[in-house]
């Protein structure tokens, strides 16, 4: 069975056994995390969610993404340039259980992204 949950402004369908890169999390490598925002559940399509479903995750590791180069230069007579990198904060993820109900009494740490507030 599948599911298709929203995480960091992203949705993933993801089958039990998965790893994921998804944006940081508030966890530590070992940790397991639930994501409660599951928007289709097999052939079960939520409105926005499926009620008392969850898919829950073990971290792997914190990590960065490739970096990414912005480069601007301006036109003319000025003739300045500026080059900027990123590498984006991730955390690695593979998915261990889907449950289709009984999401609220696991018990497991909801997955929180690292920069919101609690």
């Amino acid at each position: 069975m599948f599911a298709v949950i929203r995480t960091g402004g992203k949705q993933y369908r993801v089958n039990a056994g998965d790893v994921l890169r998804v944006e940081k999390l508030r966890a530590e490598a070992g940790e397991t995390v639930q994501f409660n925002d599951v928007l289709v559940l097999g052939d079960k399509v939520g409105a926005p969610t499926v009620a008392g479903a969850a898919v829950q995750a073990t971290v792997i590791d914190q990590i960065k993404g490739e970096k990414t180069i912005n480069f601007v230069r301006r036109r003319r007579k000025h003739s300045s340039k500026r080059t900027k990198g990123h590498r984006q904060q991730l955390t690695l993820v593979r998915v261990t259980d889907i449950l289709a109900t009984g999401a609220e009494g696991t018990g497991v740490k909801a997955a929180v992204g690292a920069a919101s507030k609690e």
